[in-house]
């Protein structure tokens, strides 16, 4: 069974009430493929998930940015996979680098995070990398493996889980890992699934790579054959990101 691209959208901290209203406006005008040919969804902050649900068109997903790793209760700032469901959010984004490294999130808490999210019913954006360190140490494998084996301990359904691959040092930083060089990565991601949890997942389970993705370099990466899509960052709030969900034609016509 092919693999449906999937095109995330993470908006980061970003954004006012008017500002959402654009991009939202953008997003819904735009041409993109049908639905049978990729998935889009898009992560606003918490406080604009409700309206970015509404008003986003039908065939666009939303997602939060994060969700807690247990029932709601006395944990002041958070908010619960519970809520998420019961606000009709399908899709939530957890583990992703800025999480790990600003607050300390370690691979075992965001595991347990993927596994009680997926329990709540949610669909779940699980991301890993390694940091610029880690790449010239030549750990890339260890690190992304390290992190993929604390979700796999916790969660034997991958059905609702997207791995999005995000080398820390190419978010934000204009860095992009040239398509071979993320191509080898999720190779290799795909290898250990299949050796790990089962050729079934590993043929199945969409690896989706993140770290600058802009219009100009999607094509070229949409093209490697172990992509299935991309998480973006800072371009999901441009009309480009437009572009990006359009790389989906690619694999299409592959």
């Amino acid at each position: 069974m092919a693999r449906k691209f999937f095109v995330g959208g993470n908006w980061k901290c970003n954004g006012t009430t008017e500002e959402v209203k654009k991009i939202v406006s953008t997003l819904n005008a735009g041409q993109v493929p049908s639905q049978d040919v990729v998935e889009v969804v898009v992560s606003p902050p918490f406080v604009f998930l409700p309206y970015v649900k509404d008003s986003l068109r039908p065939d666009f997903h939303v997602a939060a940015q994060n969700c807690w790793v247990k029932k709601g209760g006395a944990f002041t700032g958070e908010v619960s996979a519970e809520m998420l469901v019961n606000l009709s959010i399908p899709w939530v984004i957890i583990g992703h680098s800025e999480r790990r490294q600003l607050l300390k999130e370690s691979n075992e808490f965001v595991a347990d995070k993927v596994a009680y999210a997926l329990a709540q019913g949610l669909k779940v954006i699980a991301c890993i990398g390694e940091t610029l360190e880690q790449r010239e140490s030549g750990s890339t494998m260890e690190v992304v493996a390290a992190q993929t084996k604390a979700i796999a301990e916790k969660v034997s359904d991958w059905t609702n889980v997207v791995l999005a691959y995000e080398p820390v040092w190419a978010i934000g930083t204009g860095k992009v890992a040239t398509p071979a060089q993320a191509q080898e990565v999720h190779s290799e991601l795909r290898k250990w699934l299949q050796a790990n949890i089962s050729a079934e997942v590993a043929a199945s389970t969409r690896i989706i790579y993140g770290g600058s993705v802009a219009g100009a370099n999607c094509k070229e990466l949409a093209a490697q054959p172990d992509i299935d899509g991309f998480l973006v960052g800072g371009a999901s709030l441009k009309p480009e990101f437009i572009d990006i969900i359009k790389s989906a034609e690619v694999k299409k016509n592959a």
